[in-house]
């Protein structure tokens, strides 16, 4: 069986993975490194998703790389000019050359008598026509060999999403998709659309498909929290035009990072005045033509659940404009010709897209053993939002859900070599975050009410009541702690291995 080794495996080629081995490279420039991907291209997410208008639900100058400055004027970017941003950066510091694509990482088993990972991993055979369109299956298996495993996997299930069960689906004569799925062949124009949904890709998908359907119907069990927002940063652009690119860039982000915290903050401390001012935007932007009140006045505080993005009220406009329309209603059951709902109200559809959330997945589905013993991540805790209790030399990377991915990926990237040059420096084969405070307690690893989260948390680490247990969600406190905190803090135990590999 082909067997591999390097010192550092990054599982993923998306956003985390290509930003993770850029700071590899850069502050750990001995260590040998590769990127296991399982799909046929990088771009992770911004590949996999191709659904009508996809665009960023984060501003680019935090959702960019800290040391990569977005140029393009659009602040609210199309996934497609994101995709084409991390493929550039992959290629312009020869990342790409070390990505092996269709390597599904399937299992991972640590020995601490060799301080080494070895990881099972899957070839997988395309069959289909076009590079990278067709399907995959599994082919043979390979073996890869790790000092320290990188897993940037992202958290959600790349398979499919998630569809609840809907009555009398098999009756209805149009077409069901849900958005995960989207292929160029989906044709919609001058036809009833229904979208099932309220969060960040059901109020994509309206505006962009109202463009060309007959009309469209946003059908939600209950409403969102939205915003408004500038799609293109005039203080961003105009900074760009008056000093060098980096500068600029650097000022807009800490400009962008600030406003988003301080949002939060607020929208947290006062959460009443937050709702009636987020909800006061909204009916200044509608008037009297949609009934804010039922439609757009979520019963949970802001920030319980993400806040949703339109990149200048494009969702508003449409409304108004009259080429689509809002729904709060439960579905009874679907019809020949569309979906009954429990008001007794009939949606005729030739076109459902079932906007209606992901399904999370930790670590990919990676199985992951420690001296022979299968590792439940729910019994581990998370050490610094980045590592998992009593498993050693393992990193993930995994953003924030109160600002932008990015920020905390880009701070795990640092991290990671921090941490890898200290052992370096002192002789360490391996450091494992040890839970060994009896007064730590343990809370559920995201606090949000958001169904896809509910759905799955149970199967994700803890996180502890104190730090470095705690996930703060506060990105001015990571920088600080991530970047000059003591590497060696009582909780992160280091060892040295006779059998160095």
């Amino acid at each position: 069986m082909e067997s591999n080794h390097v010192d550092v495996l990054i599982v993923g080629a998306g956003l985390s993975g290509i930003g993770a081995a850029y700071h590899l490279q850069t502050n750990c420039p001995t260590k040998t490194y590769a990127i296991l991907e399982g799909r046929a291209r990088l771009g992770g997410t911004w590949d996999l998703f191709r659904y009508p208008g996809i665009r960023s639900d984060s501003d680019m100058y935090t959702l960019g790389y800290s040391f990569r400055p977005w140029t393009n004027p659009k602040a609210i970017a199309d996934g497609p000019s994101i995709l084409a941003y991390v493929r550039e950066t992959a290629e312009l510091h020869g990342i790409d050359k070390k990505i092996r694509f269709h390597h599904r990482v399937e299992h991972a088993s640590w020995s601490t008598e060799k301080a080494l990972w070895t990881v099972t991993v899957r070839k997988m055979v395309e069959r289909g026509e076009g590079e990278g369109e067709g399907e995959a299956t599994p082919g043979e298996a390979v073996i890869y060999t790790c000092n320290f495993l990188f897993m940037c996997a992202g958290y959600y299930d790349y398979d499919g999403g998630y569809t609840p069960e809907f009555p009398g689906i098999e009756r209805f004569g149009g077409k069901v998709v849900h958005p995960q799925k989207w292929t160029a062949d989906i044709d919609y124009a001058g036809k009833k659309v229904v979208v099932i949904g309220s969060g960040a890709t059901a109020v994509t998908l309206v505006p962009e498909m109202a463009k060309k359907a007959a009309h469209v119907t946003m059908l939600q069990r209950s409403p969102t929290y939205i915003v408004s927002m500038p799609e293109k940063d005039k203080i961003a652009n105009w900074l760009r035009e008056k000093l060098p690119g980096k500068a600029a860039y650097a000022i807009s982000r800490w400009k962008n990072v600030l406003l988003g915290m301080a949002f939060y903050n607020y929208s947290r401390r006062f959460p009443e005045r937050a709702k009636k001012g987020m909800v006061g935007l909204v009916k200044k932007e509608l008037g009297k033509t949609v009934d804010v009140q039922q439609h757009f006045t979520p019963k949970y505080n802001p920030w319980d659940q993400r806040v949703c993005l339109v990149p200048d009220g494009d969702l508003f406009q449409t409304l108004r404009a009259g080429r689509a329309s809002v729904v709060t209603d439960h579905i009874e059951t679907f019809t020949e010709k569309g979906i009954k709902l429990k008001s007794g109200a009939e949606l005729e559809a030739d076109l459902v897209v079932t906007a209606t959330g992901l399904q999370l997945k930790f670590l990919g589905g990676l199985k992951v053993e420690v001296d022979g013993k299968t590792i439940e991540p729910s019994q581990t805790m998370a050490y610094k939002g980045m590592m998992c209790s009593d498993v050693p030399n393992l990193a993930l990377a995994i953003g924030y859900t109160n600002a932008s991915w990015t920020l905390k990926c880009d701070l795990t990237g640092e991290y990671v070599c921090r941490l890898i040059n200290h052992m370096d420096k002192h002789g360490y084969a391996y450091a494992t975050p040890r839970r060994n405070d009896p007064k730590l307690k343990e809370e559920l690893l995201l606090d949000f009410s958001s169904g896809y989260v509910k759905r799955s948390i149970d199967k994700f680490p803890r996180q502890g009541s104190f730090a470095p247990w705690k996930l703060y969600q506060n990105y001015a406190l990571d920088l600080v702690t991530l970047r000059h905190a003591p590497i060696e803090d009582g909780a992160m135990q280091f060892s040295r291995s006779a059998a160095r590999h």
